[in-house]
């Protein structure tokens, strides 16, 4: 699953008069939009953005939105640009030539260094064809120390003229020193109407399927987006919840045998607890009896007969329990004594 946001906005079916007043092509953000069109109307962009927000709410997007507008060839008004155009579609598939992109590396632990040192290197350079050099930073809350300072030099002198746009969940996960010299732009799940609508005018998804995808991304267009063409990911994610479905009537044995399965896999053993995580906080809304609509809707009556079954207390704790260990997990802690333990916590039904 790629992490840090997603490309959300089809151009196809857009033509250039409707996007320009369509809001860049995304699902909800006006007002970062409009922000956002608002400097570079002034002339006037920052030389460093945050996006922040949760995965797949569009961070990445605004910020290649951002990306476009700024070098876009000949606008109609300033803040505007042609999606079709080539600079348009290069910085659309990353791949302008005066883009630079750091972001973790697949079997990396986090960013390192050296390629923040490397994005110095070339940020020293004029643009090659561009108005402005783009440095994208994506999920940089997995940036190492050592990056994290090295990208410091880099905000205290910027070169001109370079952007740097920089994403993560949130301000607050970065050193102060790094955010305190951004444009902070945070963006939250937009409504669920909104993504359902979205996924039917935009890409044709059925009204039944957009209404589930709406509420299990949470209000995060790209997510749902993500979902719809990669069925994949969904059977993934019903696999997961009929294992924990499971595991509530299992004995300590069979938990002990399912735990172990995710010994050399963490990044599933992750993405199975934000799951859990979201079915537990569904029981736990279901307990309080409370309005909140639920995430996991194609679970509803499991949900039900479960909280039916448990207290409130109950549902807390496992809320609790699985918070606790996605922390462990971000600390490092052994990935099978974090699975053993949390198992073991899940309540015998």
């Amino acid at each position: 699953m790629c992490r840090g946001g997603f490309i959300i906005a089809n151009f196809s079916p857009l033509g250039y008069n409707n996007f320009m007043t369509d809001n860049w092509g995304m699902l909800g953000h006006d007002w970062a939009v409009d922000l956002l069109k608002g400097q570079l109307k002034r002339g006037a962009p920052r030389h460093a953005y945050l996006f922040t927000g949760p995965s797949g709410v569009g961070r990445r997007t605004l910020a290649l939105r951002f990306a476009q507008a700024i070098n876009a060839e000949e606008p109609p008004v300033p803040g505007e640009f042609d999606p079709q155009s080539r600079t348009s579609q290069q910085f659309e598939r990353m791949q302008h030539p005066d883009l630079s992109l750091v972001q973790r590396q697949e079997g990396d632990r986090d960013v390192k260094i050296e390629a923040v040192r490397s994005l110095q290197q070339s940020l020293a350079l004029s643009p090659y064809i561009a108005k402005y050099r783009i440095a994208l930073l994506l999920n940089f809350e997995e940036a190492s120390n050592s990056a994290a300072n090295a990208l410091l030099k880099t905000l205290e002198e910027p070169a001109s003229p370079v952007v740097l746009m920089i994403t993560t969940e949130s301000a607050e996960v970065l050193l102060p020193t790094i955010s305190s010299r951004c444009e902070v732009l945070r963006l939250r799940p937009v409504s669920l109407d909104l993504v359902v609508e979205g996924l039917q005018t935009r890409w044709g998804v059925l009204p039944e399927e957009a209404r589930l995808l709406a509420h299990i991304s949470g209000g995060r267009p790209g997510y749902a987006l993500y979902l719809h063409r990669h069925p994949e990911v969904l059977e993934q994610r019903s696999s997961w919840l009929d294992d924990q479905q499971k595991l509530l009537w299992s004995n300590r044995v069979a938990r002990f045998a399912y735990a172990e399965s995710f010994w050399k896999n963490k990044e599933g053993f992750h993405s199975a607890l934000q799951l859990w995580l979201s079915y537990w906080r569904d029981v736990l809304m279901q307990t309080t009896e409370s309005a909140t609509l639920l995430t996991n809707l194609d679970r509803a009556e499991e949900i039900k007969a479960l909280s039916d079954r448990l207290d409130t207390s109950s549902a807390r704790k496992m809320v609790s329990a699985i918070e606790r260990t996605l922390r462990e997990l971000r600390a490092n802690v052994n990935v099978r004594l974090a699975a053993e333990v949390l198992v073991l916590e899940m309540p015998y039904i």
